[in-house]
């Protein structure tokens, strides 16, 4: 599989690359001129190409994932302010699926949130206006013709992971370790059957791979 990341040097991009190429998969990480952002996704065995969410167009954009099967989406403004939650959390998710759309890499995973996630923190109005953003965002790929998955990690932590979560359509919230939500995407990318569905991800005792054919079994009809 070839795989184009957007986020591909944050800390859920990186991990995930290095077990999509573990995997044998080629994988091209998208950065903003950043050399040390390259280095990092050399590191983890991609090839970097620089871009901007912001600047490019969507044939712009298409360009870069021309080629590829499957798009992962995992940047974001990062608390860098409203505009550029705007800009990158949603009108960047809405370009990258219309590139996506154009270069024919029919597979889509978007890197979201978790609806409950650090509520009762009183982080503020600019917190809550990316939760909003995110949520719109999650709503416009849901109504493209894309195979996609939305991936809604609970709170991040950067402690190493074992690959064990809990996901399914509706968990309680939780944290979820970083390396934890790259090894379940990495798994998702590989079931096909798990298929135009919102995850919910935290830290649990399912293998990621398992746990990715959990979630694909419990959507449709019963039998």
């Amino acid at each position: 599989m070839k795989v184009f990341q957007i986020g591909a040097a944050g800390g859920v991009g990186h991990r995930l690359s290095t077990l999509l190429t573990a995997r044998g998969d080629e994988v091209t990480g998208m950065h903003h001129r950043k050399p040390e952002q390259a280095d990092t996704i050399r590191a983890a065995g991609g090839t970097p190409v620089t871009g901007d969410l912001i600047s490019d167009d969507v044939d712009a954009l298409a360009a870069k994932m021309a080629g590829h099967d499957a798009v992962v989406f995992s940047a974001g403004a990062h608390g860098t302010g409203r505009d550029q939650t705007d800009l990158i959390d949603g009108q960047g998710v809405v370009k990258a699926t219309d590139a996506a759309l154009a270069a024919g890499a029919t597979r889509f995973v978007l890197v979201s949130a978790f609806p409950e996630s650090e509520r009762g923190q009183g982080l503020g109005e600019g917190f809550e206006h990316y939760m909003s953003v995110k949520k719109t965002a999650d709503v416009h790929l849901t109504h493209t013709d894309l195979d996609w998955i939305v991936v809604r990690p609970g709170l991040l932590r950067d402690e190493p992971g074992e690959g064990l979560v809990e996901a399914g359509l509706a968990i309680e919230y939780g944290d979820v370790r970083r390396d934890n939500v790259a090894a379940f995407i990495d798994a998702a990318l590989h079931e096909p059957a798990l298929s135009r569905v919102v995850v919910e991800l935290t830290d649990g005792s399912t293998p990621a791979a398992e746990a990715a054919a959990q979630v694909a079994a419990s959507t449709g009809p019963r039998t």
